[in-house]
């Protein structure tokens, strides 16, 4: 037969196309935040035999890591980890069921060994790369190693910095990279594995963790756990310490120390709504139970979403359940991040967009519109705050990166622009087909790991029909891939925040008594969007009336005093300064702690303020914490 040179070219263009899709959807699941090889040899299971030591400030034990060698992965492939700042102690290779042989390891990948700027710094980022020669018939190692006391993800707690003031605490937090630091594994969010641990404490502490609690072996001192379905490295938590527990239904409950436990329980006690809430539109919960757990105050964010158990911080107790929708978004990244999870922290918007919309659809049902509303009017002022103070390559959705630190994509954008992204989808096409669309979305991905192109392309074949003129309309490679908003979406409104900003603004104006604002029944969100209506240049006469007639200095609703602060600082409002330091020393999450020693090294006697407290404050605040701050402070 003759041969066709024409079809024979275009047989040979869509074979190089094909393989240049291939090598570009490789390139795209590349984590560069991981020194380990999954491509190769890919890790499937951690079992962990730990014992903690509060008065060395380390954990010690092994990792048992089963593993199998993907298609194509060559002959006398290592086992590649990672590690940061772990002390190895023995590796060895599974002979039989029980026996192990050592095998040869090495460290390396650590800093210093680089010449261009900011590059030792990302390698210390990084950790070491831990390399062990494996047989071609093993398919488990075992790790015997230690932590160090600096480790990133663990904070140790003194007795006199828990609420019990009795017993020490120990507590982890894993994202994005840090779990490196307490485990030697793949740490990298598209690698997904199932665990088992021991964790060994002296009684009367006890051990809770981000899976199934097993029956005691009989062992006094051991708690054993198990999770069965495959997550990524950063959900793998531990917390240890006097902790108490009160269930909240039949499959949810609250822990934290026992002083704290009753609390927390009213605090949370909608949680079981929210569950069938999201259920009834998104599909079943998948984990099983559903338990929160209270932390001492120093846990350096607002909640971590550790599946089966959600970490949370104190701050959220306000007593009237004015901040519980911090236990919407973590509950519903049980669906969008533990379920569907960012393959690569570029994707890290998968994560918290998708979360950022649950959860005011989760506020919506369970406490009503309105108030979803003001959660959303809120979060677009935050955005908008975020954007002007952000270069323009980190206000991408599909934010690039390299050489960088994954926690500096912690801020508004992959949360709020993402939310807002998908609110005006949701727009356009109709609330019922959006919810169908989500609810594919999360059934067809489950369990997986998935970057922002396999995203775009589910999207467009299942909500815009293949259609390349719905995706222009909708502008989603803008919304995606290029800085700032896109214009013509939707904003959202508040109708009692448009009436609250009238009343500021005729206070401000002399035209109105504070007595006349009925403030007595303002919700947090009202109080907030009051204070950010407010002029940033009012002085501290002005502000001495607002706390004479509500007594803001004395808030214990931390979200206002947090930005009753900020006012005090830019205004020089001396009687907030002693509950000032009081709060930057009494508590660790970030994003209070950042605003405000941000804003008080703008002036000179702030700055020397800022350092005089973070001295005292320092050796309390987790070490997440700690970096972003050294850093602020220089």
């Amino acid at each position: 037969m003759p041969i066709d040179f024409v079809r024979l070219s275009a047989y040979l263009l869509v074979g190089f196309f094909g393989l240049i899709q291939a090598t570009q959807a490789a390139d795209s699941r590349r984590d560069e935040h991981s020194r380990s090889n999954p491509e190769q040899v890919r890790v499937t299971r951690v079992e962990l035999d730990l014992t903690p030591d509060f008065d060395r400030k380390e954990l010690a034990g092994s990792a048992i890591l089963h593993f199998k060698r993907m298609p194509g992965c060559p002959e006398g492939a290592p086992l590649d980890l990672d590690t940061r700042e772990l002390t190895i102690e023995e590796v060895s290779e599974s002979v039989g069921e029980s026996e192990f042989k050592p095998v040869r390891f090495e460290l390396g990948g650590e800093a210093g060994s680089t010449s261009k700027p900011g590059e030792d710094d990302f390698a210390r980022i990084l950790g070491s790369r831990l390399r062990i020669s494996i047989s071609d018939w093993a398919a488990r190692v075992r790790v015997k190693y230690r932590t160090s006391p600096s480790a990133a993800a663990l904070q140790w707690l003194e007795p006199p910095r828990t609420a019990g003031r009795r017993h020490p605490f120990l507590f982890t937090q894993s994202e994005a990279i840090h779990a490196r630091s307490w485990i030697p594994l793949q740490d990298s969010p598209g690698v997904r594995v199932t665990y088992k641990a021991t964790i060994r404490v002296p009684k009367p502490l006890r051990a809770v963790m981000s899976a199934e609690h097993l029956p005691n072996s009989g062992e006094e001192g051991n708690d054993q756990f198990e999770m069965t379905q495959p997550i990524p490295s950063y959900l793998i938590a531990l917390a240890v310490g006097e902790i108490g527990f009160e269930s909240l239904g039949t499959r949810t409950g609250v822990y934290a120390e026992p002083s704290v436990v009753p609390k927390a329980a009213h605090e949370f006690s909608d949680t079981e709504a929210m569950i069938k809430a999201v259920e009834a539109r998104f599909g079943p919960y998948r984990w099983g139970r559903y338990d929160l757990l209270v932390l001492p105050p120093s846990f350096p964010f607002g909640g971590m979403e550790n599946p089966k158990l959600t970490f949370a911080t104190p701050t959220i107790l306000a007593g009237d359940r004015s901040l519980v929708s911090l236990v919407a978004h973590e509950l519903a990244h049980s669906w969008s991040g533990n379920l569907v999870t960012n393959a690569t922290w570029r994707d890290f918007w998968l994560n918290e967009g998708f979360t950022v919309y649950l959860e005011r659809r989760i506020v919506e049902d369970v406490f009503g519109r309105d108030r979803a509303d003001m959660e959303a009017v809120l979060g677009l002022k935050e955005l908008r705050a975020e954007i002007e103070r952000l270069p323009a390559h980190a206000q991408v959705l599909h934010v690039d990166l390299a050489g960088r630190d994954p926690d500096e994509g912690m801020n508004s954008i992959p949360y709020e622009k993402g939310a807002l992204f998908l609110t005006t989808l949701e727009q356009s096409v109709g609330r019922e087909r959006f919810d169908t669309f989500l609810h594919d979305y999360f059934e067809h991905f489950a369990f997986q790991s998935i970057t922002t192109g396999e995203f775009e392309a589910f999207l467009t074949e299942r909500l815009l029909g293949g259609k390349e003129e719905a995706v222009s309309r909708l502008k989603v490679k803008e919304w995606i891939h290029e800085p700032g908003l896109p214009t013509g979406f939707q904003e959202p409104r508040s109708a009692r925040f448009e009436t609250i900003s009238a009343e500021a603004e005729q206070w401000v104006a002399n035209q109105r008594s504070l007595d006349s604002l009925n403030a007595s029944e303002w919700s947090t969100h009202e109080w907030l969007h009051f204070l950010g209506s407010l002029p940033k240049d009012l002085g501290p006469d002005r502000l001495a009336q607002l706390d004479q007639a509500f007594q803001l200095t004395k808030s214990e609703n931390s979200e206002i005093a947090h930005h009753w602060l900020l006012m005090g600082i830019r205004a020089q409002y001396e009687p907030a300064f002693p509950r000032l330091e009081s709060f930057l020393t009494s508590i660790g999450r970030r994003k209070f702690l950042m605003p405000l020693y941000g804003e008080l090294i703008k002036t000179p006697k702030g700055k020397d303020r800022a350092r005089a407290i973070y001295a005292e404050a320092r050796p309390h605040y987790h070490p997440i914490a700690v970096n972003s701050i050294d850093e602020l402070l220089k």
